[in-house]
């Protein structure tokens, strides 16, 4: 006989399936979302149980409804233009042009200029793909002229492009805030110190990988009479992110954070006469067409997210957890072991909206800082950009640069997935190093 957590067992499970089947997430969660409610309302119970599950019902409608109309909702636009203003002001793109000049004569700098660069892009535009797309067509045929290994040339594009999933301002974590009730400017400042160590790893894992293997990255002749001069390119990056961590570190709310960035980025783009009306039409239309599709899906996330809570699938996941004496790093290990195996078939925001009914009330039995849980479960949904067999970066490279074989590029981005597992088992034995930076916020 069906019960209701039987049926919010099968409905995350059909999820999961639709989910790895590359379905639109937005449609197989809402879609499944309603039909196992429906069932959940269809089961015979007492009458004291129906007028029971009608309160719950009553609740988890004004819970929907006080999410979609919280203030920090404004967090998702900002959020948005923002990185539309810094990629059509030209302020995301030249991080890359101005570091690879830097680097140029450090054995695999443009490899460590391609993380460096695919990094601040990520973070700047909130999307980790469209990042792949647009520095893979700058930075790998770039670095193939000058006689890169390709495994090396995609490999560091693919991995500095996840750096975004973690370092303000992330759409990630902008959805688990929202969904979850996380403080979005917490969420913001606790991945900057894991966004840095990520960040190091990657580079350490270059230039251990040239050391061993010189041939792999070659130094170019002469050198550049302007890569002094490319310091003066990247001012505007650092003073966004300069202005958006000391405006959260201060107190200052997460709307009012993200529009001063904004309302900066445009004037930066004025300013440097990078930013016409033509441009500025483009930049908004694409904010326009984005927030759309990302609200509609938050939509059918919290769908999703009720459906879950009133199956009490979450519940007896807590009560099995609790009887088996999980330790809230070890509820973390086994996480982290069933999202990594998720993040090979599964888009990350659709994983997010899976994972996340689940994993909050667990959270709050255990006594886990809902902050830790959150970069955390972050930082697998980045792993799982590069992991096979679907891992969205790798595939998208391979688009962009048809003379690279995918194999090649997954070949690449193997070298740094030790590093960046290593990363992630300190972020779970360690949760200071996550919850130190939020402890300073006014």
């Amino acid at each position: 006989m069906l019960t209701a957590v039987s049926i919010g067992f099968l409905a995350v499970a059909l999820a999961g399936l639709l989910l790895a089947m590359q379905m639109p997430a937005t449609a197989v969660l809402a879609g499944i979302a309603i039909v196992a409610t429906l069932l959940i309302w269809l089961l015979p119970v007492p009458v004291e149980a129906d007028e029971m599950l009608a309160g719950v019902f009553s609740s988890l409608f004004a819970d929907g409804v006080a999410m979609l109309t919280q203030p920090e909702l404004w967090a998702l636009p900002l959020a948005v233009l923002l990185g539309n203003l810094a990629f059509y002001g030209g302020i995301a793109t030249r991080i890359h042009d101005a570091a690879a000049l830097l680097l140029r004569r450090v054995p695999g700098g443009l490899a460590v200029a391609a993380i460096l660069g695919c990094g601040g892009f990520a973070a700047m535009t909130g999307s980790s793909v469209s990042c792949a797309s647009t520095m893979g067509r700058i930075c790998v045929p770039e670095m193939l002229r000058s006689g890169y290994d390709p495994r090396l040339a995609t490999g560091s594009v693919a991995v500095g492009g996840t750096l975004g999933a973690l370092i303000p301002p992330s759409i990630l974590f902008v959805l688990f805030g929202l969904l979850s009730g996380a403080p979005i400017g917490h969420l913001f400042i606790a991945g900057l110190l894991p966004g840095l160590m990520t960040l190091v790893a990657a580079v350490l894992a270059v230039l251990l990988w040239v050391r061993s293997e010189p041939g792999v990255a070659p130094l170019p002749g002469g050198d550049d009479p302007r890569r002094w001069q490319a310091l003066s390119a990247i001012w505007p990056a650092i003073l966004l992110l300069a202005v958006l961590i000391a405006a959260l570190l201060a107190g200052l709310g997460i709307v009012a954070a993200l529009l001063s960035c904004a309302v900066l980025a445009l004037v930066i783009g004025l300013v440097l006469h990078r930013l016409t009306g033509a441009i500025l039409w483009l930049a908004f239309r694409e904010s326009a067409l984005q927030l759309a599709g990302l609200l509609v899906f938050l939509v059918a996330a919290a769908l999703f997210y009720g459906m879950v809570t009133l199956s009490g699938l979450g519940v007896a996941l807590t009560d099995w957890a609790l009887l088996a004496g999980l330790s809230p790093v070890m509820a973390m290990l086994v996480l982290a072991v069933i999202c990594l195996i998720l993040g090979m078939f599964i888009e990350p925001v659709g994983l997010l909206a899976l994972i996340l009914p689940l994993l909050v009330p667990l959270s709050g039995a255990l006594g886990m800082e809902l902050i830790w849980v959150g970069v955390i479960l972050v930082k697998l949904l980045e792993i799982g950009l590069i992991t096979p067999p679907v891992g969205m970066n790798v595939f998208v490279i391979g688009n962009v640069v048809p003379a690279v074989r995918t194999g090649q590029v997954f070949a690449g981005v193997m070298r740094f997935l030790l590093p960046d597992l290593l990363v992630l088992l300190i972020l779970i034995l360690f949760p200071a190093l996550v919850l130190f930076l939020p402890g300073l916020i006014r």
